[in-house]
């Protein structure tokens, strides 16, 4: 039995594909174990629901919930200085790639796994150390970390350290994966890397039967459903775009949101919507991921408004077009070069349009609201692809192959 060790940046809830990595590899028969930091009590609790009854284990590596004070208040000091050092004299250190990045590498060398898999930031820098020491380490670019944020966030990171770090873990780490096929093919080129394992991040066709039919979302049933989700409600995400457009969107819909909603997206937020929307747009908390699901398929259409201008967010595939297929609704997306790569091998499942153009947001969801036959088809199309062409039972394959050669190379060098 090989022993795997998968790092990650925080909460085992808000990591979906870490956890579905960690699902396959120990029904596989490999002994997995993820570990992750916990912040928030709320999400610690979904978490212990989460990690409950599985093969696998998930134990926290720091626990900075409020009541552990000590915790807190050593490592935020270190990244606090971490970014004082960098900002004044250029000097990097791992505290600038997230907390507890040390402490991550520490539990990494006691484990002594035979395959360590990195996933965050903080790993990034983790795995170069691994490496450095002889241990055989595997790398999920999720995000093209040095290639994300907008141009005014980035002059505060240290972006030729990020390149570094990716370019050794791109070229020599013997498990590389990523999510699409666009940013496997723009990371191998940037890198001169041999082009990493493209594994969706679909999610399981038999999650469906989980699914409660309730209505707990929509208000009037009479009228069709938009739905948009992210971690966090707020700047940056394409939800500027759909408040452009609702002025050209003379159809009674209803919009609802879901995502951590703080004072300050508030304020972003409420001077956006004009007063004629402002009964029709309806704001959620997150919820369980066991919920997700179900508060998803309530809805008629799907919004993935990514933008192109940051290279990460252009070339992935997020989680969320994939979700609106397995809940059967019709999908509308930007055309970066992730969904671009989905929607031109499955059309029939929505619409591509430009991306931050509201026109063509308005009149991508006239067409499918002003004929119901066309919108039902739509919908119908998405759930078919999903069980068809992108569930995770077929990355699963995908995955096994993969780690299977990894593990043949591990039984060679032993």
């Amino acid at each position: 039995m090989t022993k795997i060790l998968i790092l990650i940046g925080g909460h085992l809830c808000t990591a979906p594909r870490p956890q579905k990595e960690a699902e396959t590899l120990a029904n596989a028969g490999h002994d997995v174990t993820v570990r992750g930091f916990w912040f928030d009590p709320e999400l610690v609790k979904r978490d212990r629901i989460l990690f409950a009854n599985k093969k696998w284990r998930f134990e926290p590596i720091v626990d900075f919930q409020p009541t552990h004070r000590l915790n807190n208040w050593k490592i935020r000091l270190q990244s606090r200085l971490a970014k004082e050092q960098f900002q004044q004299f250029g000097i990097f250190s791992p505290g600038l790639l997230g907390y507890g990045a040390k402490a991550m590498l520490k539990v990494a060398r006691q484990a002594c796994a035979d395959l360590t898999i990195v996933h965050s930031e903080a790993g990034l820098w983790v795995g170069n150390q691994l490496l450095n020491e002889g241990f055989r380490v595997g790398v999920d670019f999720e995000d093209w970390f040095s290639e994300d944020l907008p141009p005014t966030a980035r002059a505060a990171r240290p972006i030729a350290q990020l390149k570094a770090l990716e370019s050794r873990l791109a070229r020599e780490c013997i498990y590389c994966l990523t999510t699409s096929h666009a940013l496997a093919e723009a990371l191998a080129e940037a890198y001169q890397a041999p082009k990493p394992t493209v594994i969706y991040n679909t999610f399981p066709w038999a999650e469906r039967e989980q699914i409660d039919h309730q209505k707990r979302d929509r208000k009037n049933l009479k009228l069709s459903s938009v739905h948009w989700f992210s971690q966090t409600i707020g700047p940056g995400r394409g939800l500027e775009t759909l408040f452009q457009a609702l002025p050209y969107l003379h159809i009674p819909v209803e919009i609802h949101l879901r995502g951590n909603y703080p004072e300050s997206a508030r304020q972003w937020l409420e001077p956006l919507v004009t007063s004629e929307w402002r009964d029709r747009i309806f704001i959620h908390p997150t919820v369980p991921n066991a919920e997700l699901l179900s508060r998803i398929a309530e809805h008629d259409i799907g919004l993935a408004l990514e933008y192109t201008d940051i290279p990460s967010r252009n070339l992935t595939v997020t989680n969320k077009l994939f979700q609106y297929l397995q809940a059967g609704l019709a999908v509308i997306a930007t055309d970066t070069a992730g969904q671009r790569e989905i929607l031109s091998q499955q059309p029939a499942i929505g619409r591509l349009i430009p991306s931050q153009n509201p026109v063509a947001l308005a009149q991508a969801l006239k067409d499918l609201l002003c004929t119901p036959e066309k919108l039902n088809t739509t919908k119908a199309n998405s759930l078919k692809v999903a069980q068809e062409n992108f569930s995770w039972e077929y990355q699963v394959k995908v995955l096994i192959e993969r780690i299977e050669n990894v593990m043949r190379n591990i039984n060679f060098d032993s």
